[in-house]
C-alpha cells in the first residue's frame, strides 16, 4: 500500500468529471477541481499529481486534452453511487493505495508557465457568470410573493386541462 497526496484523487475525480464526452483541456480540470474542493491547488502540486497519475498509467494525454485510461475508468465506475463528495474522495483515495501499475507509463510533463495559463483561465472564467460550466448554477424559485400574493415565475405556467 502507497501513501499518496490527497490531490491524487482530487484531480483524478476532476479529470473524470471534466472529461466524459471529450478528452479534458487543463483549465477544464482545474476548474472541476474547484468545483470538488473549494479552492485551486497550486500549480506545483497540480503538474505533480499529473505526472504522477500518468506514470502510474491512469491519465494520458491525447490530441487535445486528457484522459482517463482503463485502470482509472474502473476506478471511478467502484465509487458508491449516492456518497458525498469526502466520501468519494476517501474511496478514491482508498483504491489508488492499493492501486499496482504493470508498468512505468509515459509522464505527463506540464511547465509552470501551462499550469499558470490554465489557471488563470479558470479563475477569469469563473468571475464572469455564465462561462464555467463545471459551476453549479443556482436555481431559481418557481415561485416567488408579490403584494401578499403568490405568483410564479414568468415562462413557468402551467396547463390547464
Amino acid at each position: 500500500m502507497r501513501l499518496l497526496p490527497d490531490v491524487d484523487a482530487v484531480i483524478l475525480i476532476a479529470t473524470a468529471l471534466a472529461s466524459k464526452r471529450r478528452p479534458a483541456t487543463l483549465a477544464s480540470i482545474v476548474a472541476a477541481a474547484d468545483l470538488i474542493q473549494g479552492f485551486v491547488p497550486y500549480p506545483e502540486k497540480l503538474g505533480e499529481a499529473m505526472r504522477r497519475l500518468s506514470t502510474a498509467g491512469l491519465i494520458c494525454a491525447v490530441e487535445d486534452g486528457f484522459t482517463l485510461m482503463p485502470p482509472a475508468e474502473r476506478i471511478m465506475a467502484a465509487l458508491p453511487k449516492k456518497a458525498e463528495t469526502e466520501e468519494r474522495l476517501a474511496a478514491v483515495c482508498g483504491s489508488l493505495a492499493a492501486y499496482a501499475p504493470k508498468g512505468e507509463c509515459t509522464p505527463i510533463v506540464l511547465s509552470g508557465e501551462r499550469l499558470g495559463v490554465a489557471i488563470r483561465t479558470h479563475k477569469t472564467a469563473k468571475r464572469r457568470s455564465g462561462e464555467n460550466l463545471l459551476l453549479p448554477k443556482p436555481t431559481p424559485d418557481r415561485h416567488f410573493k408579490v403584494e401578499g400574493r403568490w405568483r410564479r415565475v414568468s415562462g413557468t405556467r402551467e396547463r390547464k386541462s
